[in-house]
């Protein structure tokens, strides 16, 4: 289905001519050799752009911050180390999902999107990719993480419904409630769960949910901070959000004990499984870089969202996975 949908995407029109200049205008149509060079080479840069595009759509840089708690769900429910298909299985599953998540958010804020100053380039909201493509693509999205989740416990495949549910619900919270926010987070916080299921089959005990709750609180933490560029675009739009319901003053506090939240429930479950040094470690890392990333916003000054946002919590989320991994290793 992905091989279908990219070929027509592809049948783009190429560029029939070049036109140079030595001593004079030079026609490179009439050269077969060259002209052929030229379309291939416009063809090449073509693919290349369109892949970025989508690339840029589902925002796969940003796995960063969510599929190492996945992995980090997997190590913890495992005694020792998973084995490698159910590895490969979660990442496609989680691939899947955050692909088709980040898709439907694109395709159902595209009129939204092409009004904020901050996101009308957005390739859905300015039309570069076409709406039907979006969706055939989020659907190919979901039928990869079923496929993926058909391959693990079959908790993994009951819950998807679920999954696919919220993910899909997430984006049309901001039209109702200023907790959207919060809804994000509990959608993250179920790829930890995920991640548990797919390598004990089961969800008992309190630690998983303990992960699950450190991750929800973190992600709704950040979001917090990146929905304070957006305050007067909202309220303009009458868009829910919570720096836009109670101030941006209020809403970076709130995101600060949200923080705090997430570092006592990693304390709470390095408690409650009994884990090493490495992982205390690690947890002081993630404390001193949360602490850092609200150091760098003021309610007067969101010049260094995006760097609080994406860069400091990228690394949270792997510091943490490392932690835990090389806890269990070692």
């Amino acid at each position: 289905m992905f091989s279908i949908i990219f070929s027509l995407l592809y049948s783009q029109p190429g560029i029939s001519t070049l036109k140079t200049k030595s001593n004079q205008e030079l026609d490179l149509v009439s050269e077969p050799n060259v002209g052929s060079t030229t379309v291939r080479d416009s063809a090449h840069r073509e693919r290349r752009t369109l892949i970025q595009e989508w690339s840029e759509m589902i925002k796969i840089e940003h796995t960063v911050f969510a599929l190492p708690f996945a992995l980090s769900g997997l190590v913890l429910a495992c005694p020792t180390l998973p084995s490698l298909p159910t590895v490969v299985w979660t990442i496609l599953a989680f691939a899947g999902a955050r692909a088709a998540a980040m898709t439907l958010n694109r395709l159902i804020d595209a009129n939204i999107d092409a009004l904020n100053p901050r996101t009308s380039d957005r390739a859905v909201a300015a039309g570069r990719i076409g709406r039907g493509q979006a969706a055939i693509f989020a659907v190919a999205s979901f039928a990869l993480m079923l496929l993926a989740a058909s391959k693990l416990p079959a908790l993994c495949l009951w819950l998807s419904p679920i999954a696919i549910l919220w993910l899909s619900f997430y984006s049309y919270t901001k039209r109702f409630t200023w907790l959207c926010h919060l809804v994000l987070g509990v959608a993250l916080g179920g790829a930890a769960l995920g991640g548990w299921v797919a390598a004990s089959g089961q969800l008992s005990g309190i630690a998983p949910w303990l992960l699950a709750l450190a991750v929800s609180t973190w992600v709704a933490g950040f979001d917090l901070i990146y929905a304070c560029q957006d305050v007067d675009f909202d309220r303009h739009q009458k868009l829910h959000s919570l720096p836009s319901r109670f101030g941006i003053a209020t809403a970076l506090n709130l995101s600060s004990l949200l923080h705090i939240l997430t570092v006592s429930l990693l304390v709470a479950l390095g408690v409650a499984m009994q884990l090493g040094v490495i992982y205390w470690a690690g947890i002081i890392l993630v404390a001193a870089m949360l602490s850092w990333e609200h150091s760098l916003v003021k309610p007067t000054d969101l010049c260094r969202v995006n760097a609080a946002f994406f860069n400091i919590n990228g690394f949270v989320s792997i510091a943490a996975f490392l932690a835990i991994l090389l806890d269990k290793i070692l």
